[in-house]
């Protein structure tokens, strides 16, 4: 009798130390699913993080959950991600600077934007406007290089040190060789004000940000630093302008590395359906973002591809954040 107590709790002993048996990827999801984003409450990133968990819960069968997490630009949380298990139940949605630039400028990032995550797939695609106020003396980038070639001194305003609206001004001036000053500004609200006020003539805004403002003329844009935005048809891209620029400034969704590939398939699936959905893409236009879905390799080869285009864009401008 004795004897078999001993053994009983030993082997309780054990059932609580061992780790729990993995789950089978099949059966996936049992449980909810935490959607941990790096950005604030409100904002753009969160905005789109709740839009797509609402949906992709009902897909799944499963609520997903939000959780916000900010700091170092982003970088904060998207560690978090990187280090969870790869259960598939932490996923995140990354921007152009949690995953891209952030490689590009920081020199000690506390993780690796391609071999940390497992990328489900692109949500879409976002441009960055280069706007002016409405007196401002030119009115597309050819403007803007005579302006340049005159002698005349240009600063333009971005939302901060390392942002994709800097490296869209870093990315102009190397292609056509003009000249400009960077004034970095404390939020993308505080510039958009400056603007307004006259403060500064010339800056770069978020699509989200600058569609109602140049649509009522307040002020008026010059070009898209990336795709042409559905939200404003008629601005010209880069591209269109005679400026060799062919990258896609993309939202996408990750999950920790190592994710088993049918949990993997199952949240692409998910997302998939999620933006083919047209509420979910009515108010993703809203956001500026054109939905555009691309399976998580392809999108993972386009991003190791960006990051080395924009670590030499960040060297030449001399753009580093420590």
């Amino acid at each position: 009798m004795m004897l078999r107590t001993v053994t009983l709790s030993f082997l309780a002993f054990l059932s609580a130390t061992l780790p729990s048996r993995a789950e089978d990827p099949a059966a996936y999801p049992t449980h909810k699913i935490r959607m941990l984003l790096p950005y604030a409450a409100g904002g753009g990133g969160d905005v789109v993080g709740r839009l797509l968990a609402d949906k992709m819960g009902k897909t799944l069968g499963q609520s997903i959950y939000i959780e916000n997490h900010t700091g170092a630009a982003g970088t904060l949380g998207t560690q978090m991600v990187a280090t969870s298990p790869n259960d598939g139940y932490t996923i995140t949605v990354g921007g152009m600077t949690t995953h891209v630039l952030a490689p590009a400028i920081y020199p000690k990032l506390p993780y690796d934007s391609i071999k940390d995550f497992t990328t489900i797939g692109r949500v879409g695609v976002s441009a960055i406007m280069l706007v002016a106020t409405k007196d401002f003396a030119a009115n597309d980038i050819k403007g803007l290089i005579a302006l340049a070639k005159k002698g005349e001194p240009i600063q333009y305003g971005s939302w901060g040190i390392g942002s994709t609206g800097q490296f869209c001004a870093e990315i102009l001036m190397q292609q056509t060789g003009i000249k400009m000053e960077h004034v970095p500004f404390n939020g993308i609200a505080k510039l958009a004000g400056d603007l307004l006020g006259g403060h500064i003539r010339l800056a770069t805004l978020d699509v989200a940000t600058a569609t109602p403002l140049v649509k009522d003329g307040s002020i008026k844009a010059l070009a898209a630093c990336g795709e042409r935005s559905p939200s404003l048809p008629d601005v010209a891209s880069y591209k269109d302008q005679g400026v060799p620029f062919d990258r896609s400034l993309s939202w996408a969704m990750y999950a920790p590395a190592g994710l088993a590939p049918p949990i993997t398939q199952k949240l692409q699936a998910a997302l998939k359906d999620a933006l083919d959905d047209a509420e979910v893409k009515q108010k993703l236009l809203g956001l500026g973002i054109t939905p555009q879905f691309v399976p998580g390799d392809e999108q993972r080869d386009i991003n190791a591809r960006d990051i080395t285009a924009w670590k030499q864009v960040a060297k030449d401008a001399g753009i580093e954040v420590n």
